[in-house]
């Protein structure tokens, strides 16, 4: 038996959530809806080409991504899914979904396909992925697991506690390449800390310091002037000349443009996507998977 397409456990999923509006365990989820779909016990035990995780289990798993893309579930800790009020009202506003709607929720948005010169033909529907060349269809596929993964690691960002986040920021600073070792780290974040959350010694005497603050927000929530102006008082207040200020929401244009004018030291606003991104490219919190691709050796076969 054919294990079904991902964008058919769409609606099935989401009407499953929505009858647990507490939350499901993702094991029990996948579990259901392998039953509902009568997918044989030979069938749950195919595995994805990387020989570690069962296929059903994958294209279950790309469903729920659609469904919190949308804002309609959400992961908040590791094995619970949990459905969100938008989703809740989606699923009562939408008895049964349309096919067009079900493929709105499947297609690849802007974001997850950008820098593709095949972008435009995709969405507009013209073309199916699976008439591009094998190696398109990779890095497509690729570009579209990081853009779900930069959500992720945001969500899951949101679920801890500041000083969490505080230590988090550091830890992703100094596999960038800041500071001269692990010693070179200060937590700093307490009530009364004037602004600063952290300080990274770029060299082992200290001489040459960076001042970081760290502001967790809700995505909807932008950093504005003013917060850029109170962190270059605090800069200035301790005699610094070099800031990185971050968050996990995002700047206004106001607090761009604070920190492009400020006059005397070196500051850089680092915004909820550019720390996931950070993340997932020096793999903080963040696992890479390394999938041999076969290619033809042509020097191998070159006569000599």
């Amino acid at each position: 038996m054919t294990i079904a397409r991902f964008d058919l456990f769409i609606e099935p999923l989401l009407r499953l959530l929505a009858q647990h509006p507490g939350g499901i365990g993702t094991a029990d989820a996948q579990r259901q809806l392998a039953d509902q779909f009568s997918i044989s016990e030979e069938d749950r035990r195919q595995l994805l080409p990387s020989g570690v995780y069962p296929v059903y289990k994958s294209r279950i798993g790309w469903a729920h991504d659609r469904l919190k893309r949308e804002g309609l579930s959400s992961s908040v800790r590791r094995g619970l899914w949990r459905i969100t009020d938008k989703g809740l009202a989606y699923a009562k506003q939408h008895p049964k979904l349309a096919q067009e709607e079900v493929a709105r929720l499947a297609r690849p948005t802007k974001s997850s396909v950008a820098g593709s010169d095949q972008s435009a033909v995709l969405l507009t529907g013209t073309c199916d992925i699976l008439d591009l060349p094998p190696d398109e269809r990779i890095h497509l596929a690729l570009h579209e697991i990081r853009e779900s993964l930069v959500r992720d690691v945001l969500q899951h960002i949101a679920a801890r506690d500041p000083e969490f986040f505080e230590r988090l920021v550091l830890q992703t600073l100094r596999a960038i390449g800041y500071g001269a070792d692990e010693g070179s780290l200060e937590h700093s974040g307490s009530p009364g800390d004037d602004g600063i959350d952290g300080v990274i010694s770029l060299d082992r005497l200290g001489l040459d310091q960076v001042y970081v603050q760290a502001k967790r927000y809700a995505p909807d929530r932008k950093i504005h002037k003013e917060a850029i102006h109170g962190f270059i008082g605090a800069l200035h207040l301790q005699g610094a000349n070099k800031g990185v200020f971050i968050t996990t929401s995002s700047f206004s244009l106001g607090a761009k443009r604070a920190g492009e004018e400020v006059r005397g030291l070196s500051l850089r606003l680092i915004d909820g996507d550019m720390l996931a991104r950070l993340m997932i490219d020096h793999q903080v919190g963040v696992r890479h998977e390394a999938i041999p691709i076969p290619r033809l050796d042509l020097d191998f076969w070159e006569e000599g």
